[in-house]
């Protein structure tokens, strides 16, 4: 696949989840706070050396935090990363580029 802008926005799969799921402490870890309210609602990807998700979270009471995680090659044998996060999202936020 060739780099380049991310894809179109599909709904969470249980693999975005398990993503999702990787990278919970360090968004908590961050806002300091814990998120009993967890769930991957919508991904997009963008293939990088290796590959950047933005996932729309769900994490309560109309709140939701959209993730850029780096998904390293599988050769390079490293972890997940939360490159960046936005709080204070709606539903109907558009998942984009950041």
């Amino acid at each position: 696949m060739m780099c380049g802008g991310p894809s179109a926005t599909m709904p969470a799969t249980a693999e975005t989840q398990e993503i999702a799921d990787k990278v919970k402490h360090q968004l908590e870890e961050k806002e300091n706070q814990k998120f009993g309210v967890y769930k991957a609602i919508s991904f997009k990807t963008q293939v990088v050396a290796g590959r950047n998700l933005f996932i729309k979270v769900d994490v309560g009471d109309d709140k939701y935090v959209h993730l850029r995680v780096f998904e390293p090659l599988p050769h390079e044998n490293k972890p997940l990363t939360l490159s960046s996060y936005q709080t204070n999202k709606e539903k109907h936020d558009e998942l984009t580029y950041f």
